[in-house]
């Protein structure tokens, strides 16, 4: 298992953050925008976005509601990146 301090580095954590941002713009929000539907302030969003926040999953279910994102769609999808990568690791 990963040691848990590094997750926001790694590539499905970058593919989680992306697809946060891509669900966002699509949704026609700002940072700010989002995060005020939240009650959190802009640099709450812009930190998960440039993966210097980490995202724990009641965040993530907010987020997600608030983005009209279906989360276990979102869930599967980073599954199936995880395997890729376990699958096809780094030389």
């Amino acid at each position: 298992m990963r040691d848990v301090m590094k997750t926001i580095h790694t590539k499905t954590y970058q593919q989680l953050c992306t697809s946060l941002v891509l669900h966002r713009k699509a949704a026609g929000l700002s940072q700010y925008e989002l995060a005020k539907a939240l009650g959190e302030p802009q640099s709450y969003i812009a930190k998960i976005e440039r993966h210097e926040r980490r995202v724990d999953v009641i965040e993530l279910l907010y987020i997600a509601k608030v983005l009209n994102i279906n989360l276990c769609d979102l869930i599967e999808s980073l599954q199936s990146a995880l395997s890729e990568q376990e699958e096809h690791p780094k030389s």
